[in-house]
């Protein structure tokens, strides 16, 4: 799988650091990112979507370093299974750090975590010199997209930038765990759903 270029991955992190919203090839979909500390760039990327402030976002990181901060509410125990799954397609959901903002928790007492290998996700998380926001790049309600021209189809002049690259051959979004139980409360999809197909799913 090719990475981004200097060039390409220099256009990308200057579209996150103006806070505007960008759309990325993740593991088994594509996503919409932004920049997590900038409130603006998060409700930007909210009203593009059409998805609840209320419903929280995952944080996408390029090493367990980037989010280390995050998981100190944790065990050793708790962080064992965390760990030896990533880098992977797993979220976590962690306890929230004191403080943290609800334009990405959504008030809720948890934070959705991943460290991927998805070589564009980590070159794109390095290049911006941290974690970003990673929701599928789809309106709410209708199927994830699974190509370039799904996203373009979807969001058209609305768009603030695009990294070009391949997904990562996951079959769907990724599998999210919840790190104090262990339980699964995303399975990982069965199958890829057809970008320009009529079925609609709720949005991720």
């Amino acid at each position: 799988m090719n990475q981004p270029s200097a060039v390409q991955l220099a256009r990308a992190v200057r579209v996150l650091r103006q806070g505007l919203v960008l759309a990325y090839p993740t593991e088994g979909v594509w996503g919409l990112g932004c920049d997590p500390s900038n409130e603006a760039a998060v409700r930007r990327l909210l009203a593009l979507k059409g998805r609840s402030a209320s419903k929280g976002l995952i944080l996408i990181a390029a090493s367990v370093d980037q989010v280390r901060g995050l998981l100190r509410g944790l065990s050793p125990t708790q962080l064992q299974p965390i760990l030896g799954s990533w880098p992977g397609p797993v979220t976590w959901l962690v306890p929230a750090p004191a403080g943290f903002p609800a334009w990405i928790t959504g008030g809720k007492p948890t934070l959705a975590v991943r460290v991927s290998a998805h070589p564009g996700v980590v070159a794109l998380c390095r290049a911006f010199s941290g974690p970003l926001v990673s929701t599928s790049a789809n309106p709410s309600g209708r199927a994830a997209a699974t190509t370039e021209l799904a996203v373009r189809r979807y969001f058209r002049e609305r768009l603030d930038g695009l990294l070009p690259g391949e997904l990562g051959g996951l079959r769907g979004p990724s599998e999210i765990r919840d790190a104090l139980s262990g339980r699964i409360i995303r399975a990982a999809s069965p199958a890829i759903i057809a970008p320009d197909s009529p079925q609609e799913l709720p949005g991720s």
